[in-house]
């Protein structure tokens, strides 16, 4: 188990990056290797990590895009 949210995240994050996948499919590829619950680890997910998640889900149209200002 991690300490604290910040060392799960980047895990998931290296998790992510290794395996060339998304951030939530690396947070199921460790709930599935280590046996446990999704909502086991919700406490562990920091905010970073769950933007993280946004962005790929509203880059897979999975969730309504959301308005850019671009300066």
């Amino acid at each position: 188990m991690f300490k604290n949210a910040a060392a799960f995240s980047l895990h998931i994050e290296e998790l992510a990056r290794n395996h060339k996948m998304s951030h939530m499919d690396a947070v199921l590829k460790y709930c599935s290797d280590n046996f446990v619950e999704p909502e086991d680890i919700k406490s562990l997910i920091n905010k970073t990590l769950k933007d993280k998640i946004q962005m790929d889900m509203r880059e897979a149209n999975l969730l309504p895009k959301q308005a850019t200002l671009y300066v």
